[in-house]
């Protein structure tokens, strides 16, 4: 049996891994979009959010380098964004990007001195604080509903979202979800958002902070279920395409008549828009089965 020492050592263990784990999320993605020269089917709208979420949660968090650690590396995967899908020269995107860190990093600078070092903290007055950590959450969650917009476009199907960054943020919220069961009363850092004064003491759950967490793991779990149904769905066209070598771009846009995406997520290569005889040689093959 776990003592109440134990119990306060694995609440920080648990919460330094999240925390460790939210800090380098989208190193990968940002190392996918370099390596395919290619943004497509990432919404820019969730990089911007989770940018702008740095804002509230660096004000209420103050002293904490993480979440401008993740705010950093949104706006660096936003900036990729401007420049493979919208075709940004690289000035321009530098220009734009870093017009928006100063931007955020001064609305931050006037949060922190207005509701830290003014008059609410002086007149023992915390709710402010606490509303701009709130807003600092939603912002987050809001920042996982673009891309089931994107899911809709392709029948379910993931493009351009790289699932070691997945799965690296998922991870990142259950080992939170664990620390919030397990924690007593202690300052925690991003990875348990402290929308709350005490979270958590002595295996009770904090509701609103796991919330936040399960509200993460469950609609980037909706995403992994949302490409396994398609590929489900969709197995003898990916079995055909992996029978004649060909991309399975080239079999959906002749099954449903539509153009197809412009990145093989099952290959993980750009789709080659040369291949365009491919189609014929699929109906020649079919007509003489």
């Amino acid at each position: 049996m776990s003592s109440e020492g134990n119990i306060t050592l694995a609440s920080n263990v648990l919460g330094t891994i999240g925390t460790v784990l939210w800090c380098i999320q989208l190193l990968p993605q940002i190392w996918f979009n370099w390596h395919k020269k290619s943004t497509e089917g990432l919404p820019a709208t969730m990089m911007f959010l989770w940018a702008s979420c740095s804002v509230p949660m660096g004000t209420y968090m103050i002293l904490q380098i993480q979440p401008h650690i993740v705010g950093l590396l949104s706006i660096a995967s936003w900036g990729q964004i401007l420049h493979y899908s919208h075709h940004y020269g690289k000035l321009k995107t530098v220009l734009i990007c870093s017009g928006l860190l100063l931007l955020l990093g001064g609305l931050e600078t006037m949060l922190i001195l207005t509701l830290r070092c003014q008059i609410p903290y002086r007149n023992d007055v915390t709710w402010p604080n606490t509303v701009v950590g709130v807003i600092g959450a939603i912002l987050l969650i809001a920042g996982l509903l673009p891309p089931y917009f994107e899911l809709w476009k392709r029948n379910g199907r993931v493009i351009g979202l790289n699932w070691v960054f997945l799965v690296i943020d998922t991870l990142g919220g259950i080992f939170s979800l664990f620390a919030l069961g397990l924690m007593r009363p202690f300052r925690a850092s991003w990875a348990q958002i402290e929308l709350t004064q005490h979270l958590a003491a002595q295996g009770t759950f904090d509701i609103l902070g796991g919330t936040i967490y399960i509200l993460v793991v469950v609609l980037e779990g909706g995403i992994y279920i949302s490409h396994i149904t398609w590929r489900i769905r969709y197995r003898s066209l990916r079995k055909e395409a992996k029978q004649t070598g060909k991309s399975i771009d080239d079999l959906l846009v002749l099954t449903l008549g539509h153009s197809p995406e412009t990145q093989d997520v099952e290959q993980g290569m750009p789709y080659d828009h040369s291949s365009s005889e491919s189609i014929p040689r699929l109906i020649e093959r079919q007509e003489k089965e």
